[in-house]
């Protein structure tokens, strides 16, 4: 097994090293290490992606949990809400600009960095009054929160190309992406125990913000940028597994400006998945905000059933993403736009049903609201691993931003602002029909990519 003769961008060479700068390249270990070296390293670095990941998700959401303390102090959720609104502008925003810097570092470091500042800023949330004396500070501190937050992603993107071939990629980041719903469960049981340990809502921030920074010091610690960095060929080599057009000149460290205007911006397929990204954004969000108001006002959920509801939709994603990624995988042999239309049509089934079942009947309802959880995650999964897969390894952390920010700003913001005004207008039927418009439209826009992605994995 011969690794490719890669010469390492000037960026790497120089002797002045950024702490972000990608590892250098280092002598390749003897033949006979190769193979248990790989296997222990892609574990250890899995598992480190899969604890960062997990460790951003307890410091993400913490506001939401001390609004209740806020509003009991005279807030008001209009003002509240603008507050929260930082984090999803600042984290559509950051997950595409410091994906580009993320292409550019090394991934062990950019990640911890990114989990460590997070945690300090919510913990200092929880632990000077000042930071939470105004609405505008607040506001302010949570931007920068989101902004720390889309430094996650990202170099969580570029372990996954370097480590992980094309043909399991798909299994592999189902698997990773369950980290969300770990980290995010994670938080309710993190923040009854802090409440019940120092007896003040403040723990709610600074609490979960300790964890946090003991989540990036496991990352720092297991997670490595590139297996040339420690002695490995690289992952095609490794596997046999190459994407066409495949060359040694993929493995070169990119500058932005390249990455940017060589792989990003004039990547036509690649502007389909963030269209339809933001269409399946769309759709996720505009179920899980809306459904306890919806159930509530239109189908006569009490508050307890509504709260079941709202937690096995969340939850049902975990079995239906490990289960798309499989799909891709093994059934489409790499492939990620079929088993995406595959589960937005289903998705768009269950959605014309939790829209069209009388009320009463809350068992159909359930199942309706489980089935597109269930399904919904999938795709959000999927474009991101088909991001990763449309570009060089160099240009990965900003392909799949691009797909982020289209999701975040195109996606969440507007179910929020759009079902909001369509509903009070029209009623939930104008709110079910723009739904049922962005399931078709995120259709039609990965559709768009069917041929390209058979070319780029040289299937017939």
């Amino acid at each position: 097994m011969k690794t490719i003769d890669n010469n390492t961008s000037s960026s790497t060479a120089s002797t002045k090293r950024s702490i972000f700068a990608p590892a250098p390249h280092i002598e390749e270990l003897p033949l006979q290490r190769i193979d248990p070296e790989y296997k222990r390293l892609r574990f250890q670095v899995f598992l480190g992606i899969f604890l960062g990941y997990a460790g951003y998700y307890l410091v993400r959401k913490n506001f939401s949990l001390v609004m209740p303390d806020f509003v009991a102090q005279g807030y008001s959720k209009a003002d509240l809400g603008f507050a929260l609104s930082g984090v999803s502008i600042a984290y559509g925003l950051s997950k595409f600009l410091m994906g580009n810097v993320s292409d550019r570092s090394n991934a062990r470091v950019f990640l911890s960095v990114g989990l460590l500042l997070s945690g300090l800023i919510t913990i200092v949330m929880g632990v000077v009054p000042f930071a939470t004396s105004s609405i505008l500070i607040m506001f302010v501190l949570l931007f920068l929160n989101g902004w720390f937050q889309g430094m996650g992603w990202p170099p969580c993107g570029r372990v996954m190309v370097h480590w992980f071939s094309t043909k399991e990629r798909g299994t592999k980041m189902s698997i990773w992406n369950v980290a969300h719903n770990v980290g995010g469960g994670l938080v309710g049981p993190i923040t009854i125990a802090a409440v019940a340990i120092f007896g003040t809502w403040q723990s709610k921030f600074y609490f979960p913000g300790m964890i946090a920074l003991g989540f990036a010091a496991l990352a720092y610690l297991l997670v490595r940028d590139t297996p040339q960095s420690c002695g490995l060929p690289t992952i095609e080599a490794y596997k046999n597994d190459y994407p066409a057009h495949y060359s040694a000149h993929q493995e070169q460290e990119l500058t932005a400006k390249q990455i940017f205007f060589e792989y990003v911006f004039n990547n036509r397929v690649l502007w389909y998945i963030a269209f339809a990204n933001a269409f399946v954004y769309l759709v996720r969000y505009g179920i899980l905000d809306w459904a306890p108001t919806y159930l509530e006002e239109a189908k006569g959920f009490s508050v307890k059933e509504t709260g079941w509801a709202y937690f096995a939709y969340e939850y049902a994603g975990i079995p239906g993403t490990l289960l798309c990624g499989w799909i891709s995988d093994k059934v489409f042999k790499g492939r990620r736009a079929p088993a995406t239309i595959i589960y937005m049509v289903l998705v768009l089934v269950a959605v014309l049903v939790y829209w069209k079942n009388p009320p009463g009947n809350i068992a159909i309802d359930n199942i309706a609201l489980i089935s597109i959880g269930f399904l919904i995650y999938g795709p959000v999964m999927l474009i991101g691993v088909q991001a990763l897969d449309l570009v060089p390894k160099k240009a990965a952390g900003t392909a799949a931003g691009l797909t982020g920010l289209f999701g975040y700003l195109g996606g969440a913001l507007f179910a929020n602002i759009a079902m909001g005004l369509i509903v009070d207008k029209w009623g939930w039927d104008g709110g079910f029909i723009l739904l049922v418009a962005a399931c078709l439209l995120s259709i039609v826009f990965t559709a768009f990519t069917w041929k390209r992605e058979k070319q780029h994995l040289n299937l017939r």
